[in-house]
């Protein structure tokens, strides 16, 4: 850690020309990296605010697809580069919260390597099952899986995703045994759940709202505080009786760590109108986000607050993607 903050601080030194000089700012082309492959949730909710922040910060704003795993291969680029807040990335529950505890180590840390810059919001998760599932509803299911412990499977988009992990956290907080079937991704764990293959899953709404409203599968609880206005009539797990259960994956804007407060001001600044934009705003709403505009002090305290609700049940369950 100590080498990490030598070398960042002599990095910054190298860069300090550059960096004073950003009176101009932005005077050049944008790049934000996107570490998930491009056509992915994500990486549509960075072309459709790159698309709304370039009219305000009048410089093209260029995607930049870094995939690998499992987010470090982005958030390395990042942390290594320049910050003069012509790279910035796309920053979720993996880089931020989950990473630290489900690999040995990071070539960066969330806390320290980079420059928070806004919320972009929250995606809640829904615990669905196939409709030909005896349960009917939530108790009904609580009762099935209490009655049948190990017997039930789970589909999850990966191991060590929000998904997989908000399974674990109703597990621990219900205190029931369902077995974790992983999958790459969203399309083959929700094809599986909708062919009752597997027979339920937490389910982001970005992926899911459309087969949800279809009936394809069916929603028994939110996972977040409160309801969402896209599904009104699904229930909270708090409502129902299961306390400390908080689970969503959520979106940020990062770049490295030391970039000018102007510099920051300025992207927080597009970013919030962006999020307020009535166009944008309306194409989250068909993704399930509910944006989460803010200052950057108030997304990076959402993100460690998530790296310390999940570090326990990551250690706890023995999850790593070493």
């Amino acid at each position: 850690m100590h080498r990490r903050r030598f070398a960042l601080a002599v990095m910054l030194l190298a860069w300090a020309p550059a960096i004073l000089a950003q009176g101009d700012y932005p005077s050049q082309m944008i790049k934000w990296v996107v570490p998930y492959p491009a056509g992915g949730g994500t990486d549509n909710l960075a072309r459709t605010l790159a698309e709304s922040m370039r009219a305000g910060l009048g410089q093209q704003i260029v995607i930049e697809n870094r995939p690998g795993a499992a987010t470090n291969v982005g958030a390395e680029l990042v942390a290594r580069s320049r910050p003069d807040g012509y790279t910035v990335m796309s920053g979720d529950n993996a880089v931020l919260a989950f990473n630290e505890y489900l690999f040995k180590s990071l070539p960066f840390s969330p806390e320290k390597d980079f420059t928070y810059i806004g919320a972009i919001g929250k995606f809640p998760l829904v615990l669905v099952v196939n409709p030909a599932f005896p349960a009917r509803n939530f108790k009904e299911f609580l009762d099935y899986v209490r009655a049948n412990p190990g017997k039930v499977n789970y589909a999850s988009v990966g191991n060590g995703s929000p998904h997989h992990l908000a399974m674990e956290m109703f597990k621990h907080r219900t205190k029931t045994f369902i077995t974790h079937i992983p999958y790459r991704g969203a399309a083959p764990a929700m094809q599986d759940v909708m062919a009752g293959h597997v027979p339920a899953m937490f389910l982001d709404l970005a992926s899911g709202l459309s087969i949800i409203q279809s009936g394809k599968v069916r929603p028994l609880a939110i996972g977040t505080r409160n309801r969402t206005p896209v599904l009104p009539d699904v229930p909270t797990l708090a409502e129902l009786g299961v306390e400390d259960v908080d689970v969503f994956a959520f979106q940020g804007v990062l770049g490295p760590a030391g970039m000018p407060a102007e510099v920051v001001r300025r992207l927080n600044d597009a970013l919030n109108k962006a999020l307020k934009n009535p166009s944008v705003m309306s194409r989250f709403t068909d993704f399930g986000l509910e944006p989460t505009p803010g200052s950057p002090e108030q997304f990076r305290a959402l993100a460690r607050a998530e790296s310390r609700k999940w570090g326990p049940i990551i250690k706890a369950n023995h999850i790593s993607l070493d």
